[in-house]
């Protein structure tokens, strides 16, 4: 990519974990059609023991975007909350990806905004590989990802307010895609609504949170 390049020190390690970014990077780009511009795959390391996915970005001397992505580890049967982790880091990685394809700013609000949507983007699909998504199915799913959460950073910090503000939002949005797509079996509408969704700013996607 001309405008990203890998940080030195990614393993090769991370075959499971590869495996399941790259599904979602794939899954991401289908329902957002873009152009596959650099294979996450390249650009993960490891997190650290008892580490949470982290995006690292740097811009180097010569103005190119260096990106390093750091997932936890796929032991056993993975939970919940590491495969949310792995959708979140994906996210991540796409979205500023993506936004730097166009010469795009993206503050960390938005990026934590479209990859709280983006998890139950990636979780419906998988549940509707057996059948059509319902609105059962889908209310259970938005439960578990928006209302039955907790937080790691205290509400008062800043980190701690940005991730409750963008699960709110997210949780709106998706109640309001359950209620006027999901349960009217208008999948083609809800794409085009997502879509939209991903390629509007900070204020923009706040507002369609605040609208449902």
């Amino acid at each position: 990519m001309s405008n990203a390049r890998k940080l030195e020190g990614n393993g090769v390690e991370l075959v499971r974990e590869r495996v399941l970014a790259g599904r979602v990077q794939s899954a991401l780009e289908r329902v957002y059609q873009l152009d596959r511009v650099a294979d996450v795959g390249d650009y993960l390391e490891e997190a650290e023991a008892g580490g949470r996915e982290a995006l690292l970005l740097r811009e180097a001397d010569d103005g190119a975007l260096e990106v390093s992505l750091r997932l936890p580890p796929l032991e056993g049967e993975a939970g919940l909350d590491t495969l949310c982790q792995i959708i979140e880091g994906v996210s991540h990685f796409v979205y500023v990806v993506e936004r730097a394809r166009r010469q795009r700013e993206a503050t960390q609000l938005e990026m934590e905004l479209q990859a709280e949507v983006d998890k139950w983007v990636v979780l419906a699909a998988s549940v509707a590989s057996r059948g059509p998504l319902d609105v059962d199915q889908s209310a259970d799913l938005r439960s578990r990802l928006y209302e039955r959460v907790s937080f790691e950073h205290e509400e008062a910090s800043e980190q701690g307010e940005r991730y409750r503000v963008a699960n709110d939002a997210a949780h709106r949005f998706v109640r309001r895609l359950e209620r006027d797509y999901v349960g009217r079996a208008r999948f083609r509408e809800m794409r085009v609504e997502l879509r939209r969704f991903f390629h509007v700013g900070q204020e923009d996607k706040l507002r369609l949170g605040r609208v449902a």
